[in-house]
C-alpha cells in the first residue's frame, strides 16, 4: 500500500494524463494537506504531461495506420465505405 503522499503524487500525474481538471484540483489540495512540496507536485505534473504527450503521439500514429489500412482495403473491393 502506498503512503498518502505517494498516492497523491501518482494521482496528480494520472489526473494530468487523463485531462481531469476536478481530479487535479482535488489531488493537489490533498497533496498540500499531506505536506507534499510544490516542487514534488510540479514534478508529478511534468510526468503526467510526458505520459500524455507519449500517448497522444502513439494515437496520432495509430490513426494514420488505421486510415491507410482502411483506404487500401476498401478501394479495390468497391465496398463503398470510403
Amino acid at each position: 500500500m502506498l503512503d498518502e503522499r505517494t498516492n497523491d503524487l501518482v494521482a496528480i500525474g494520472a489526473s494530468v494524463t487523463a485531462n481531469c481538471q476536478p481530479c487535479l484540483d482535488h489531488h493537489v489540495a490533498s497533496a498540500r494537506n499531506h505536506g507534499v512540496s510544490d516542487e514534488d507536485i510540479s514534478a508529478a505534473v511534468e510526468v503526467g504531461k510526458q505520459v500524455r504527450r507519449g500517448a497522444g503521439a502513439a494515437m496520432d500514429k495509430k490513426v494514420v495506420d488505421v486510415l491507410a489500412k482502411a483506404a487500401s482495403a476498401c478501394a479495390p473491393s468497391g465496398c463503398g465505405c470510403g
